[in-house]
């Protein structure tokens, strides 16, 4: 099971105390029934915040770094995508020899 990242840490903690702290004041509640159905009902409304926060998406970066002047030819193409659709013409930026 993969670790939760920081942002579903944080999106997750905030919506537990922000809803709790709302529920129970719109709920005027006192009893402890209540206030444990409060607290139960705000843990999963965070879970289910934290379980649909995008997560990164792996091998993003890695396939601009890796195109190398030894790499495959599918890799130099990518690369020079995304040069072009960054308004850098290719032979033109960082990666070209000077």
């Amino acid at each position: 099971m993969p670790r939760p990242t920081a942002a579903q840490l944080v999106y997750g903690s905030c919506t537990v105390i922000f809803s709790t702290l709302a529920m129970l004041l719109l709920s005027q509640t006192s009893s402890g029934l209540g206030i444990a159905v409060v607290a139960l009902a705000a843990l999963g409304l965070g879970l289910l915040v934290a379980l649909t926060v995008p997560l990164p998406k792996a091998g993003t970066q890695g396939a601009a770094t890796s195109a190398s002047p030894g790499s495959t030819g599918r890799a130099r193409a990518q690369e020079r995508r995304e040069t072009v659709s960054a308004g850098v013409e290719p032979g033109q930026g960082p990666t070209s020899a000077t």
